[in-house]
């Protein structure tokens, strides 16, 4: 009887190891289609917001001609530097709930003689306006990116945003475009971007559905074309899942008046947002799951879209997206400034990999925000910046902009938690004009490594390089005092042999690789 015992004890051990419970590692294949890509992943996808909020705008890209901090007419050196390194395709403007009591002209001629308001929505500080429509494209012109501009439709008027775009647009003589002139811009910025107003279904007005889709065909028929510049209005979307706020625009929105309908989706509790530092299993597991269900959030929207415009000539905007947590402790809880961990690197690349698969309806995106707040990429403090694991994601994949998207298949284990499972693996693969074909995978299991295959078909390729980003923790950040926590590394643990390639991926990782 004491034997039967041992043996069933012993037996019970063999099968609970051959199933995988104590294994560290798993499995994943993924085929690349590489010759039957046909939809370009637009650059605008990887773009990007920034809000007058916090230190958003002033001290994380405006600190004014006379700082001590290094700068180009006002616009520090250092933020432009390592914006440009990620080929930022974007930027949105002035807002964001901001925009909705944003009125241009106070932000408009010599600033000594700007009018300066309480931002309300942020903090309830002083907006004193030094930062307005020229600076903003003196921001843009040295990023070289294009603006995305948001009007007032909540608080402004219908002449306000039309007499905006001809400011901003018209070459023509007429009141705005001189005065305009006399404010040291001769030549129009023709501007293409548009959003015609800012979450109207809450600080941009409480509207209802029906009664914004009339104010923006009223808004949207007097922001004028002006010379050769076709403007590409976005209206304002649904909050999360909202799918009737979709189909009311999408059913009385004439679509030619429309070039996108946006979407707001953040990856947060927002009953309780938790820390963004010092989480348990618990909290990771939580916010890998809230953000993968926003792929089915995204998917019933884009549904409905196609019930009313089959031939996707209406763009999906997803132009706020990103994690959302607690403040840091000790800072102004209306400034939203958060710290940013590898957990954030995994939200920004699970969250491309799946935008790029939907680029036949998703053409453009903008996370939130790009300095010193929320989801940030870049932090400042004085005249030092640090670049944040989310910064370090946007890099590596820059790669996928405007390339072909390639037909990807995956099959992977799960991480497993607590009776729930997601997938273990998240994939995208492009194919740039020169040929060279990019996979940028993301490994969120905290302790298993993959043993990954990556079968390429349909083109012959000879070598591959890599890059990884990871850490020993999940909450690993970079600060002021070490920068460099987080930065991504030289990946050589793969062997590529008759156009397969195959790798060990480490636990909590991200991985592009550029093979041709």
């Amino acid at each position: 009887m004491y034997k039967e015992r041992i043996f069933t004890v012993l037996l019970t051990i063999l099968l609970f190891i051959s199933s995988g419970a104590f294994s560290q590692s798993s499995t994943g294949k993924i085929v690349v289609n590489a010759d039957l890509g046909k939809n370009t992943i637009s650059k605008h996808i990887y773009g990007h917001f920034s809000e007058h909020l916090g230190h958003c705008i002033y001290g994380g890209y405006w600190v004014g001609e006379d700082a001590e901090i290094p700068n180009t007419n006002g616009i520090r050196n250092d933020v432009v530097e390592a914006l440009k390194k990620v080929n930022i395709p974007n930027l949105r403007w002035p807002g964001g709930c901001f925009a909705d009591e944003y009125h241009w002209r106070d932000g408009i001629g010599p600033r000594e003689n700007r009018p300066k308001m309480i931002n309300t929505h942020w903090g309830g500080v002083t907006e004193d306006n030094s930062f307005g429509t020229h600076e903003f494209f003196e921001l843009c012109r040295q990023l070289n990116t294009e603006p995305v501009i948001c009007g007032n439709v909540g608080s402004g008027t219908v002449e306000e945003m039309s007499k905006w775009v001809e400011y901003i647009n018209s070459d023509n003589v007429s009141p705005m475009a001189d005065l305009r002139r006399e404010n040291g811009q001769e030549e129009s910025w023709g501007v293409q971007y548009w959003g015609v107003g800012n979450e109207n279904w809450g600080c941009g007005g409480n509207m209802t559905p029906e009664f914004y889709a009339d104010q923006y065909k009223r808004y949207a028929t007097f922001c004028r074309n002006y010379g050769d510049k076709e403007l590409r209005k976005i209206a304002g979307g649904a909050n999360v899942d909202d799918y009737n706020w979709t189909e009311v625009c999408m059913k009385k929105i004439p679509h030619h008046m429309m070039w996108g309908l946006s979407l707001h989706h953040y990856t947060t509790n927002w009953w309780d947002k938790g820390p963004a530092t010092g989480f348990s299993e618990d909290r990771y597991f939580e916010t890998l799951e809230r953000c993968i269900k926003i792929e089915g959030v995204i998917d019933r929207h884009m549904t409905i879209m196609d019930k009313y415009d089959p031939e996707k000539k209406v763009a999906l905007v997803v132009d706020e997206w990103g994690a959302w947590y607690n403040v840091e402790p000790g800072t102004n809880p209306g400034f939203l400034f958060q710290q940013n961990t590898l957990r954030d690197a995994f939200i920004a690349g699970i969250s491309l990999n799946y935008f790029n698969e939907r680029c036949d309806r998703i053409k453009m995106a903008n996370i939130a925000q790009t300095v010193n707040v929320l989801q940030a990429l870049i932090f400042t403090r004085e005249d030092k910046i640090v670049l944040t694991p989310t910064y370090h994601i946007f890099e590596m994949y820059k790669v996928h902009q405007n390339a072909t998207l390639l037909p990807t298949h995956l099959k992977c284990d799960s991480y497993e938690y607590k009776n729930k499972k997601i997938d273990q693996l998240s994939v995208s693969s492009s194919v740039s004009e020169d040929g060279t074909v990019h996979v940028s995978i993301v490994n969120v299991h905290p302790n298993k490594s993959s043993e990954l295959t990556i079968d390429l078909r349909g083109k012959k390729v000879s070598k591959a390089m890599a890059r990884i980003l990871t850490s020993d923790a999940l909450d690993d950040h970079n600060t002021f005092e070490n920068p460099n926590t987080i930065k991504p590394t030289e990946f050589s643990n793969f062997k590529l042999k008759n156009n397969i390639i195959t790798a060990n991926m480490p636990a909590k990782s991200v991985i592009v690789f550029d093979i041709k």
